[in-house]
């Protein structure tokens, strides 16, 4: 390859490695963000049971409109960035779901939302937005929301880890299905790696394979199920081995 063709390999990398760093923080905060914000609706439900539904959410709109919301955005991203550095990350993305879990674990998150609740809860009271009854319970009741954000999270990522083996599995079948010929069963097997893909925490190498097959799929397809392929696309399919 020319030096050209080597700095357009490098810039194409980069684009990816952006690309997929700005998909992976994107999704881990809006996912995570509304992992705990169901754990602190469920939270206050379980402290303040005579509350009804209108005085839960007026509750929850006032903790979040005075700092939870952003709080809660920046302690994950903060967490997750540091986390990665801890674990020798140096690349900027999570190579699988597994370190995503190693740093959660950390502590954290969990740590960061305490305090950050508690000076939420300080605030409204002090704005006259919540007495002091229920600020105490609220502030007494914090690890009932702690372990129900903690517990959610870890079932969300068990979940994905769950969504990136069977994605894992379904490639490898696909790859099996191309090698004999099997368009019947690649079209089974890319149905489930499009459906995984849409709610798995973006990985670049998953999602460089999914492409990959992605491509090579609709190729064949738009081809009359052809596998009669050139050259070009021959060495498009070594890289899925």
């Amino acid at each position: 390859m020319n030096n050209i063709g080597n700095q357009i390999a490098i810039n194409n990398s980069l684009e990816n490695n952006i690309e997929t760093r700005l998909e992976q923080k994107n999704f881990l905060e809006s996912t995570l963000g509304q992992v705990v914000n169901t754990a602190i609706d469920l939270g206050i439900r379980a402290l303040l049971p005579d509350f009804i539904d209108e005085q839960v959410i007026n509750l929850k709109n006032n903790l979040f409109e005075n700092g939870l919301k952003e709080g809660i955005s920046k302690t994950i991203n903060d967490t997750l960035e540091l986390g990665k550095s801890a674990i020798g990350i140096f690349t900027g993305n999570f190579e699988n779901i597994e370190q995503i879990q190693k740093v959660v674990q950390s502590g954290g998150i969990i740590d960061g939302i305490s305090s950050l609740f508690e000076n939420v809860v300080n605030t409204i009271e002090n704005k006259g937005m919540i007495n002091t009854s229920t600020s105490n319970v609220l502030l007494k009741g914090k690890d009932i929301i702690l372990n129900s954000i903690e517990s959610n999270i870890e079932k969300n990522l068990n979940d994905q880890i769950n969504k990136s083996n069977n994605i894992k599995d379904a490639i490898n079948n696909w790859k099996d299905s191309f090698n004999n010929k099997n368009f019947e069963k690649m079209e089974k097997e890319y149905k489930i790696i499009e459906k995984q893909l849409k709610d798995l925490i973006p990985i670049e190498k998953t999602i460089e394979e999914a492409r990959n097959i992605e491509i090579l799929h609709n190729l064949i397809k738009n081809n009359g199920n052809n596998f009669d392929l050139s050259q070009e696309q021959i060495e498009l399919i070594s890289k899925l081995k």
